[in-house]
């Protein structure tokens, strides 16, 4: 039926016979000669339909919107200054010799260009939602990434192999999707949150290494990283180090970026230890985007006769840590008393602070109800490891690590 994609068409074609089909994108009507850009998953390719073909130019007369066509004619180039440099096929047209409409369509509940789409709007009308560029592309760059790690992974002795998806239900990070047993009534299977114990099994077997693209079902609420049910590159090896692991799949990542998006990532990839991530971030797994780092004052606090830094600085598996916030000398007593507030839901006690107006004057240029509680030396031992300036505020936490990392981080 088809001999070429729209979006394949190209002066190479020229003077060539061919047959579309796809969908109408756009129809225009240029004073008796009308236009349809034709698409199809590979893009769009114009249409000219004149007069001179009657029976041709009545159906094109009929063509509305996501109307379903194949169209059969001569490429031919574009008239000068016509030439549409943002689509691959923007320098030839399509002469229309014959048009089949293979299926009509009702008026489209919305626009396939219309970028202000509400989320219900566009999974309401789901199949017309998938048909915008947009999502063309993401299931595409889905598809292309999903080929790339399949590649990569089979050039490098993984196998890929499937695991079954009913199963019995395994203590797991999540709640289990169970399905109903018909031939064992009151017993249920359960969909698995992931193909950890088959994987194992495998690696038990002598199977080495092993691979699969495979959909994992939890039984969670939504968040912004969690779905019920995902799709996860799975993967395990034997008789590899750690250092190996991670090399192999640094290469994997690096590998797919530059097939499928023609990006060249570092090689190798920045390694931060957890103790570093945890000590400088409060966190493990910090945004380095936000410039922001834990000053350690655990050591420091030791001495000072401030209880509620030294009890917990002389404790162990406590510590005492400062987050310097630059320019935050503009928050109001009101803005902090709010984030005192609300580390409290990670179990800190308080929220220290202090204000660095004018550091020249030391202790002086320092606004803070702590800062009477501690030395000379200690105040300029802040502001050296911290590095400080005029405008800056420090909030200080002090207690269990946890607590301290998960208030300030």
């Amino acid at each position: 039926m088809r001999t070429h994609y729209c979006g394949k068409l190209s002066a190479a074609l020229l003077g060539q016979t061919v047959t579309l089909a796809g969908w109408a994108h756009r129809r225009r009507d240029h004073g008796g000669v009308i236009f349809i850009d034709l698409r199809d998953r590979e893009g769009l390719a114009q249409i000219v339909s004149d007069p001179d073909r009657k029976a041709t130019f009545a159906t094109a007369e009929k063509i509305r919107n996501e109307f379903v066509l194949k169209v059969t004619g001569l490429v031919r180039r574009r008239p000068e200054g016509t030439v549409n440099p943002s689509i691959a096929s923007g320098e030839v047209e399509v002469l229309a010799h014959d048009i089949e409409i293979l299926n009509p369509s009702l008026t489209p509940p919305f626009q396939l260009d219309d970028e202000h789409l509400s989320e219900t709007v566009r999974l309401t009308h789901r199949v017309i939602d998938l048909r915008r560029e947009t999502m063309q592309k993401n299931l595409m760059l889905r598809y292309r990434t999903a080929m790339a790690v399949r590649r990569f992974l089979d050039e490098r002795g993984f196998v890929d192999i499937e695991t079954p998806m009913l199963t019995r239900s395994t203590p797991e990070g999540a709640r289990d999707y169970l399905v109903p047993s018909r031939v064992n009534p009151g017993e249920f299977f359960a969909l698995p949150q992931s193909p950890q114990l088959f994987k194992q099994l495998l690696m038990i077997a002598g199977f080495d290494r092993y691979y699969q693209i495979t959909k994992c079902f939890r039984d969670e609420d939504l968040r912004a990283d969690r779905q019920p049910e995902f799709t996860q590159i799975d993967c395990e090896t034997s008789f590899l180090e750690e250092t190996e692991i991670r090399a192999i799949f640094e290469s994997m990542i690096r590998s797919v970026f530059k097939e499928v998006l023609g990006v060249a990532l570092p090689d190798p990839f920045p390694v931060m230890s957890y103790a570093d991530a945890t000590r400088d971030y409060g966190s493990d797994k910090p945004d380095l985007r936000v410039p922001l780092k834990l000053t350690e004052l655990t050591e420091l606090m030791k001495s000072v006769e401030f209880k509620v830094f030294s009890g917990p600085a002389n404790t162990p598996s406590h510590r005492v840590a400062g987050l310097l916030i630059p320019k935050g000398g503009d928050l109001t007593r009101g803005e902090i008393d709010a984030y005192t507030e609300f580390v409290g839901i990670y179990g800190a006690k308080g929220l220290a602070w202090i204000k660095f107006n004018d550091i020249a004057k030391g202790r002086e240029g320092m606004q803070s109800p702590i800062v009477k509680n501690l030395s000379d030396a200690a105040l300029r031992a802040i502001v050296d490891r911290s590095g400080a300036k005029n405008g800056d505020l420090m909030f200080f936490g002090a207690g269990k690590i946890k607590i301290v990392n998960d208030a300030l981080g």
